[in-house]
């Protein structure tokens, strides 16, 4: 890989390559954009294959990141990282710690918090070296799991999307194949299940399926079989990449709308979602529900205005179909076109995030 050719079409201002031998730490920063903001993105721990496939991955969701700050409205840029590890046998507090110190280095400049293959017990030690981490324990002033937030993000995200295609926000009234039932998943269902929605789930834990049949309700299906359920609303919440050639052939759903992130395999998937009139919520606007929530840690956590600022998803979204029809495109390039339209405006009046001032953790104790 051509690395400067690679950062100048993906657009980052900055690549960190962490090394640490005794502590068998090999990371990577990528910030994005921090035109709005200092970067923030969850950290991720993950046995890649190649250093490349490494590199390819914290690229693309760092991006993303910057797209979902910029259209939820928050003062943040984006940014992500990456552990290449086996979270089940490579963690140590050394590992953490060695990591926490490279992130203290860049001076608030980035900002992590939790995300794949990571818990709270490291981000614990990430904490010691650095204050630059959100999605910290409750004992610290911290928010903790944010995916209670990301999944009453989702359920505004559906009812805009029930608006748009029904002209009721009526949960109750419609059937939804939840893809994955994971920590936020399950948070869905729970939310679904209060309003008195029909659902069909799958996943490959079958103790969490066993729950949303015994106490949810559900109706289990094979991983397979998701996506040919005959269902209003399709919800991926886990894997990337699951509206895809395949299986856009077997979809019965006028709605895609779901928290997992990277959901259309490629753009062109999106283009031919709307041209079978399948309304699709773009990833990075419905899930937006976690970064907001933690996105308040950095001035003082309320969980009040954190479940306020979350309702704006409804919002965010509606804003994007309007965007959509305004400009006559797809929902995925209205989404892209809010985000890079608020970008623009505010890189009139301000220069990309470089320690013009120290960033403020109110309210955090270091115990």
């Amino acid at each position: 890989m051509n690395l400067f050719e690679t950062i100048d079409k993906t657009e980052h201002e900055q690549v960190i390559f962490c090394h640490n031998k005794d502590a068998g730490l090999k990371a990577i920063i990528a910030i994005h954009n921090t035109i709005l903001g200092p970067a923030l993105g969850g950290l991720r721990m993950y046995p890649y294959a190649t250093e490349e496939q490494a590199l390819t991955d914290v690229l693309r969701l760092s991006r993303g990141m910057t797209y979902k700050a910029a259209v939820s409205g928050l003062n943040l840029g984006g940014g992500k990282s990456i552990i290449i590890g086996d979270p089940k046998k490579d963690k140590s507090e050394a590992l953490f710690r060695a990591f926490g110190r490279f992130l203290d280095s860049l001076g608030g400049r980035y900002i992590t918090a939790e995300d794949v293959g990571i818990d709270v017990n490291d981000m614990e030690y990430v904490y010691q070296e650095t204050e630059n981490v959100v999605g910290v324990h409750q004992m610290h002033g911290g928010s903790g799991d944010p995916s209670p937030f990301t999944a009453f993000g989702t359920l505004q995200s559906i009812k805009a999307s029930l608006e748009l295609k029904y002209g009721n926000q009526n949960i109750g009234d419609y059937s939804y194949a939840i893809q994955g039932v994971g920590h936020v998943g399950i948070e869905l269902v729970k939310l679904i299940h209060a309003e008195g929605g029909k659902m069909f789930v799958t996943d490959v834990n079958q103790e969490a399926l066993d729950i949303c049949r015994d106490q949810y309700g559900c109706e289990v299906v094979g991983l397979d079989e998701i996506y040919s359920v005959d269902a209003d609303v399709y919800c991926p919440c886990a894997l990337g990449a699951t509206v895809n050639d395949e299986t856009i052939e077997q979809f019965k759903f006028d709605i895609v709308c779901g928290s997992a992130n990277n959901q259309l395999a490629e753009n062109r998937h999106g283009d031919e979602l709307e041209e079978r009139g399948i309304i699709y919520a773009p990833d990075y606007a419905v899930n937006a529900g976690g970064l907001m929530n933690v996105s308040i840690e950095l001035e003082g956590y309320n969980r009040e205005r954190a479940m306020r600022m979350t309702r704006n998803i409804y919002y965010n979204i509606s804003n994007i179909f309007k965007i959509a029809k305004r400009d006559n495109i797809p929902t995925w390039r209205a989404a892209d076109r809010m985000g890079e339209e608020r970008i623009a405006m505010m890189g009139k009046i301000q220069q990309p995030y470089m320690n013009q001032k120290k960033v403020k953790f109110s309210g955090r104790v270091k115990k």
